[in-house]
């Protein structure tokens, strides 16, 4: 599949008046208008597309869709080929759905653990329309989406890796540095970033570990870092730097309970000509000072409850 990375995703969450307060005061992001028929979700804004980030009113904090940009229509037309020639189930959303994701078509179906995918295509834009919630600098994504996840999985099983790689067509990245057993993947467009998403092994559990985003400078990653002080959010690692990455970043915890990692890169990503083997996570700082799998990891059949059962996860 030619996808570029992650356009866009989507929540639950009991938490949206805290949503409403951090994502644009501790994050910078834009409150988005909501569309008409969702006018009571909190839709937000991280460059001159409609929206990058929804989070739906919910009784539980939870990823509900991650959603994959393909390059164009004749694109997301392959796309569907290779999931029926894959025997993967898919539902096309309808006129109803795509204008609330504001995008032309869309697709949605499960990977082999239960989290739910999108492709589309063409997500309605304007140029010059981002607006960040406070002084800020702005976000990195344009054509390599809004950033990356790190997803838990219950079980680890060769069939999760099999479908990244052979059905939604991602380049393998490595397993990192972490004392978990974690991979990376990334789509075949992407040779800007190491990795889109990731799988870590949390027995029995699902949900977010982080979502990493990129800023448009060291200062917005410093800035971010001294409001997060200063409101005494949880931290889940300090200020460092990644031997895999020539990037800088800080691990602070959402009101959805999982972390964004704020990123700036010092300089281009050196590509991956041979597979790195890390000795250690980070050259310096990222000095780990609170969970690395926060309160958003629970048993899968409190996550989803509609795919797990206690027997089942």
């Amino acid at each position: 599949m030619n996808l570029i990375g992650i356009g866009y995703m989507g929540f639950e969450t009991a938490n949206l008046d805290a949503w409403r307060d951090y994502g644009p005061n501790v994050m910078g992001f834009e409150i988005a208008a909501s569309p008409t028929q969702d006018e009571h979700s909190l839709y937000f804004k991280m460059d001159d597309r409609r929206h990058r980030l929804a989070f739906h009113p919910g009784e539980i904090d939870r990823v509900t869709y991650i959603g994959w940009e393909a390059r164009n229509r004749l694109d997301f037309i392959e796309a569907q080929q290779i999931l029926n020639s894959h025997g993967v189930e898919f539902s096309v959303g309808d006129d109803t759905l795509c204008e609330q994701r504001g995008v032309k078509e869309l697709i949605r179906f499960r990977d082999p653990v239960g989290y739910q995918h999108e492709i589309f295509y063409a997500q309605k834009w304007t140029p010059r329309s981002f607006r960040s919630g406070r002084p800020h600098g702005g976000f990195i994504c344009d054509d390599r989406g809004l950033g990356h996840v790190v997803l838990m999985t219950p079980t680890f099983t060769e069939e999760l890796e099999t479908f990244l790689i052979e059905v939604m067509g991602m380049q393998w990245y490595g397993w990192g540095a972490g004392k978990g057993k974690t991979q990376f993947f990334r789509t075949k467009l992407n040779n800007q970033t190491s990795h889109d998403i990731a799988f870590g092994h949390a027995p029995g559990r699902m949900g977010i570990q982080h979502i990493g985003v990129f800023v448009d400078s060291v200062r917005d990653v410093g800035e971010t870092y001294d409001i997060v002080l200063e409101r005494e959010l949880d931290l889940m690692m300090t200020l460092g730097q990644h031997s895999q990455d020539p990037h800088i970043s800080f691990y602070h915890f959402n009101p959805s309970g999982f972390a964004f990692e704020c990123i700036a890169e010092l300089e281009p990503w050196q590509g991956d000509p041979f597979e790195l083997n890390p000795e250690k996570m980070s050259t310096w700082g990222h000095k780990i000072v609170g969970p690395i799998v926060g309160p958003s990891v629970r048993p899968a059949a409190e996550v989803y409850p509609e795919i797990y059962t206690d027997e089942s996860a």
